[in-house]
């Protein structure tokens, strides 16, 4: 897995362009191209955080080339692409034109109107994310970018737990690592009894023993599975640690993303069209709605 193209769509909003600094610095960092993406929403609001909302596509394109001049150096090859259609899915005509341009990596802002996850992480995001097969970069900003203001990844928070189909998330992670320069930190959290849910939990009630040994065990396992990835990524090149935590899986992950700056998490995520599995009940997005380190998150399908 490598990147080619980048895909960013913007809302003609200055906190929806934070994600130009990430733009530039994966562009550069794979020699990539960057396309500008505007959809013409139907019955839109007046305003967005702000600003008067985009309305015909003659202001969008002109929004585009204008961003593009002013954020965008020579030598990047830039495209731009307005979705005339009035459209009343955002998401899914996102998702569509990614199926059609075939981008390697979309990236997104998430900023709300009534909370900082209510909008585009909630509603968006997990769309283009539940519909789509393209890894997405996730932003938190805060403000919109400063003239100048570079993006930078020095770390990777990699959570591995063992299943193949995870760790495919690892290629990209791995790649990104070796080309910045980027220390890789993989960390594996096996819970304790008192935090198990659903049936484990129950099990552990009746079995609290036997259960409390088999998590053990299970962390012994996993030590010996992370150090493998360890020397594997070592091999590589890229400069990697491990670490194994007891406890709930979210909040450690969080905990452990939010100690670490400058740095970047990278997720695999199980998004299912028409389905509430991913956003309500998966370690991922409960990872996501705690913590504003920019998230990679990479469809397992």
């Amino acid at each position: 897995m490598t990147i080619r193209c980048l895909f960013l769509p913007l809302d003609g909003s200055d906190l929806a362009e934070s994600a130009l600094p990430a733009g530039l610095y994966f562009s550069q960092l794979f020699g990539a191209s960057i396309t500008l993406f505007h959809v013409i929403e139907k019955n839109a609001p007046d305003h967005v955080h702000s600003l008067r909302h985009l309305t015909n596509a003659g202001e969008a394109e002109t929004y585009l080339k204008d961003t593009a001049a002013r954020y965008i150096p020579t030598g990047i090859v830039v495209e731009r692409h307005v979705h005339t259609s009035v459209a009343r899915d955002v998401a899914r005509s996102i998702v569509d034109h990614a199926a059609e341009l075939r981008p390697d990596l979309i990236i997104l802002c998430a900023h709300g109107f009534g909370g900082p996850r209510d909008w585009l992480i909630g509603n968006i995001a997990q769309q283009v994310i539940s519909l789509g097969s393209t890894p997405v970069l996730l932003l938190h900003p805060h403000r919109p970018p400063q003239p100048g203001e570079v993006f930078s990844c020095h770390s990777i928070l990699l959570p591995m737990d063992g299943v193949p189909e995870h760790e495919r998330s690892a290629s990209l992670a791995e790649e990104i690592a070796e080309k910045s320069g980027a220390a890789m930190h993989l960390a594996t959290v096996v819970p304790t009894p008192s935090t198990l849910s659903g049936e484990r939990a129950a099990t552990g009630k009746l079995l609290p023993v036997a259960t409390a040994a088999a998590l053990d065990l299970a962390e012994r396992g996993a030590e010996e599975y992370l150090a493998l990835q360890c020397e594997r990524m070592k091999d590589l090149g890229v400069n990697a640690s491990a670490q194994v935590m007891r406890g709930d899986p979210a909040t450690e992950l969080a905990s452990l993303a939010r100690s670490r700056k400058d740095g970047l998490i990278v997720l695999g995520t199980h998004g299912k069209a028409g389905s509430s599995a991913f956003w309500n009940r998966s370690v991922t997005a409960s990872v996501l709605g705690k913590i504003d380190t920019p998230a990679l998150l990479i469809p397992v399908r």
